[in-house]
């Protein structure tokens, strides 16, 4: 049974035993090392994975690379959004910067009309009058 779990380990993960899980990998080094005749299980998997290294790599085609960008779904840009989420609190907040000097200034000018009516309403001759602006 020990013997049949090597082969379907060699088989599953190759003959480099960093690549076993590491509770097997001490399964396989307590086993090898108890029956030195199982190395021979190792050297086979070596001989495979020798053979597959040395295949050529299969290099995808442009129009499959480009069917495939194809049908990946598109990722939604939250910039847009962010962007006129802020645009909108920037112009809420000139609006309350307009509104606040509206309002500051109204009682100013108001302050300075009544002044220039009580001025104008003092003079007594055309003469006296100034250019009010």
């Amino acid at each position: 049974m020990k013997a049949e779990r090597l082969h379907e380990l060699a088989d599953a993960y190759g003959a480099d035993l960093r690549r076993w899980p590491a509770s097997e990998r001490a399964f396989a080094e307590s086993l090898i090392a108890a029956d030195p005749s199982l190395k021979a299980v190792l050297d086979q998997a070596a001989a495979l994975d020798a053979l597959l290294d040395a295949a050529p790599r299969p290099v995808p085609s442009a129009a499959l690379t480009a069917r495939i960008l194809a049908a990946a779904p598109r990722a939604k840009s939250r910039l847009g959004k962010a962007i006129w989420y802020l645009g909108a609190g920037w112009a809420a907040a000139a609006c309350a910067g307009v509104v606040a000097g509206v309002g500051l200034t109204t009682h100013l000018t108001a302050d300075a009309r009544a002044d220039a009516v009580l001025y104008q309403s003092s003079l007594t001759g055309v003469d006296d009058t100034e250019l009010l602006g």
